[in-house]
């Protein structure tokens, strides 16, 4: 099903009503790169702030020296630079809920690596937010992620919204305008092409965002 509107106030309301079911629930935002998912899952844990806490899939990046070792530097944000049985532990310890506190590990764009342990889930925090390229991919053991997941909802901007984003984001990141569009229309779209493909997993698409 579709939102009527991709404006932010619809998707916090039904956000908080997840987040009052009583019981630990995980909202997942999934879409293609540039679609917004790390824009909306900080508006969505900041108005929720302090019951909320956001677990991005990214923390799940292989360090530089395992891509360059694997040979998969130039491909790096294709579903397999990421430790995804990694990312499956963990949302299971999130949705068991049965530790005093998980420790996620985030990844830091500055210097474009994961840092462990970076972000504390203590057991009282009742809404985590979880953002990704993969959550509805059916590979093993992504597939798995679907089963973790409470809600999942798919961001869905315009293309030509989305490819704008993502050149800009590449520039301010250190790429030249060649290099932003070429990676944006090269690996990028190759990975956005494979996350459109499980869309119609998704509880809830987004037409923008």
């Amino acid at each position: 099903m579709s939102a009527p509107e991709g404006r932010i106030e619809t998707l916090l309301e039904r956000a908080r009503g997840l987040a009052e079911s009583g019981r630990r629930t995980i909202l997942g935002l999934t879409g293609a790169p540039g679609s917004g998912k790390s824009t909306m899952a900080e508006e969505i844990v900041a108005a929720l702030a302090p019951r909320a806490v956001l677990v991005p899939m990214d923390g799940f990046h292989l360090a530089g020296t395992v891509l360059d070792a694997l040979g998969r530097t130039e491909r790096k944000g294709a579903i397999d630079t990421f430790d995804a049985f990694g990312y499956v532990a963990l949302l299971r310890r999130l949705h068991a809920r049965d530790e005093p506190v998980v420790y996620a590990p985030e990844f830091r764009r500055e210097i474009e690596e994961p840092i462990a342990c970076a972000i504390p889930v203590p057991a009282e925090c009742e809404f985590v937010v979880t953002e990704g390229n993969y959550l509805l991919a059916q590979e093993e053991p992504w597939a798995q992620v679907r089963r973790l997941v409470d809600v999942i909802w798919y961001l869905e901007p315009t293309e030509d919204v989305r490819i704008a984003r993502l050149i800009a984001r590449h520039e301010r990141y250190g790429c030249s305008p060649e290099a932003a569009r070429e990676r944006t229309l090269g690996s990028d779209q190759r990975n956005a092409e494979l996350v459109f493909r499980s869309r119609h997993l998704a509880d809830l698409v987004v037409p923008s965002a």
